[in-house]
């Protein structure tokens, strides 16, 4: 019969109620299938015992660079332009399918072992395929697209200009060979990389390719003023504002960053239902602000996490980013603003109504999709742990190193921190020979 049955755990569940409870989780193929206390093993099932451990929802990050994770180290202490235009295009424009495949998985490795279980990916122009084969291997579940970038000329790399009509066809291929694999967890979402390089036709065919194929776009938006500038000398508009007045705006549509917003923007976010994707350690690194995410959950502004890419971070941690997106609003708002529970939110159910899969993912409740992480908090760093809040734990307390077993889609893809689909001695190898490869292509070795 197989499946799992995790026993003795404390629960947090998510639901709507938000339960914490203690008791047994039975998975049968890839769904939640019962919770209670006492459940008695079935003939070949595999049982865990949580004793002492608590299971919580798989994290859901909502903005991820897979294809940047090879070039960690290698753009620090850089403001945004500079960090694309010096670091990031340069390198990107070296990648080759081998070299994206082991950034992927390297990146994979480090979700997985730090019990994010849900991705939202943006890649690079070229090559995506592989990264869609790594994600297919390792048993994430994430929404992916090939980055799309056809403005000609300024500081864009020649290898990452494209053809308007080669981009979108190359989307639609994608889209049409992964999107549903395994029953759903992959999924496709077009990701245009940012206005400043993508043309308005291109923009458009996007939103009528989202609306016809019933898929998320996402792209980033306002997150650094000289960003903004340029938007501006383009289109006549702010960033959102343009985007709304093409018609992207809408609950399709997730945006990272969003730090930088006047109230018509904040309104277009709010009346459209359009999803923020929030990643404190990237904006702090590059010094691009901080994004005012208490005022947006205020009003009703749709706001998840993610850590964005290796280079900027420099690390793919939740766990980083729920105490940051904490911690950096309590100086503007004050202590009380920005809970652990809102942030614990943020990282899970919230991520999982970004990606449309709140019905699915995002909280432990019979008939959800298996997608689970299991913590030991028994260490030096997270106690005493009587008539403690078990959420404040985890969000103040609680690191990816307590992280023990990590279940996606019904899968163990870490037992006790030994990963079981991303084979960690080949892939730190092949990352080093990769990059090796990629600077000698570049001016930047």
């Amino acid at each position: 019969m197989g499946g799992i049955l995790i026993k003795n755990a404390e629960i947090i569940t998510m639901n709507k109620q938000e339960e914490i409870l203690r008791g047994d989780i039975r998975i049968k193929d890839d769904l939640i299938a019962e919770i209670g206390s006492g459940l008695v093993p079935l003939p070949e099932e595999t049982v865990i015992d949580a004793m002492g451990r608590t299971v919580i929802p798989g994290f859901v990050q909502t903005h991820i660079h897979l294809c940047q994770t090879l070039f960690r180290g290698k753009a620090d202490d850089l403001e945004l332009m500079d960090w694309l235009r010096k670091r990031i295009w340069p390198l990107e424009a070296a990648h080759d399918g081998e070299s994206l495949y082991y950034s992927a998985m390297l990146g994979i490795g480090e979700l997985i072992s730090s019990g994010t279980t849900t991705i939202v990916d943006m890649e690079t122009v070229h090559h995506t395929d592989s990264a869609f084969q790594a994600i297919a291997a390792s048993g994430i579940r994430a929404l992916s697209g090939k980055v799309m970038m056809d403005q000609r000329g300024g500081d864009i790399p020649e290898a990452l200009q494209e053809d308007t009509a080669a981009s979108l066809q190359e989307s639609v291929d994608l889209l049409e060979k992964w999107n549903g694999y395994d029953g759903g967890r992959i999924r496709y979402a077009f990701s245009p990389r940012f206005v400043v390089s993508c043309t308005e036709p291109l923009l458009k065919e996007v939103r009528d390719l989202s609306a016809r194929y019933g898929v998320k776009v996402h792209t980033h938006a306002s997150e650094n003023q000289g960003e903004i500038e340029i938007v501006q000398a383009m289109t006549g508009m702010r960033n959102i504002v343009y985007l709304d007045h093409i018609g992207l705006a809408n609950e399709r549509l997730i945006l990272a960053h969003c730090i930088w917003l006047d109230e018509e923007e904040r309104r277009i976010l709010r009346e459209r239902g359009v999803h923020v994707s929030h990643c404190p350690g990237s904006n702090l690194k590059l010094s691009s602000g901080i994004a005012d995410t208490t005022g947006l959950i205020h009003e009703h502004v749709s706001v998840s996490l993610g850590a964005d890419g290796a280079p900027c971070n420099n690390n793919l941690d939740m766990f980083n980013e729920m105490r940051l997106a904490a911690l950096i609003q309590k100086p503007i708002h004050g202590p009380t603003a920005m809970d652990a529970k809102s942030v614990f939110r943020m990282a899970t159910i919230g991520g999982a109504k970004a990606v449309g899969m709140e019905n699915e993912i995002g909280s432990i409740e019979v008939g959800k999709k298996a997608d689970l992480a299991i913590l030991n908090l028994y260490n030096f760093h997270t106690f005493p742990s009587f008539d403690v809040d078990p959420i404040s734990r985890i969000v103040y307390s609680a690191t990816r190193a307590d992280v023990e077993s990590t279940i996606v889609n019904g899968k163990i893809l870490m037992d006790r921190g030994i990963l079981k689909t991303v084979d960690k001695d080949t892939v730190l190898r092949e990352s080093d020979r990769s990059i090796k490869r990629l600077l000698a292509r570049t001016t930047l070795g």
